[in-house]
């Protein structure tokens, strides 16, 4: 079977229609990726195509980048 991300932390937003998920990859590197899902649609989480676009090197990299690119996080998780 092969490799396949972890998600280390996952944070959502106040009423459940988008997260951003912290990924440790295979090789060791880490990302992140924002999601989301619409009520009316019993399928489940979507990616928003909002992604680190590169590599990096630990968990709280991808969350730094994560909070530059990601508008509502820095509400959720406070300044």
């Amino acid at each position: 079977m092969p490799a396949r991300n972890l998600v280390v932390r996952s944070i959502e937003t106040p009423d459940g229609l988008r997260c951003v998920d912290i990924i440790r990859h295979p090789d060791g590197a880490f990302g992140f990726a924002e999601f989301r899902r619409d009520p009316e649609d019993p399928s489940g989480w979507h990616p928003t195509g909002l992604a680190s676009p590169e590599p990096l090197a630990s968990a709280e990299a991808a969350l730094a980048a994560a909070r530059r690119q990601v508008a509502w996080l820095a509400e959720v998780l406070g300044r």
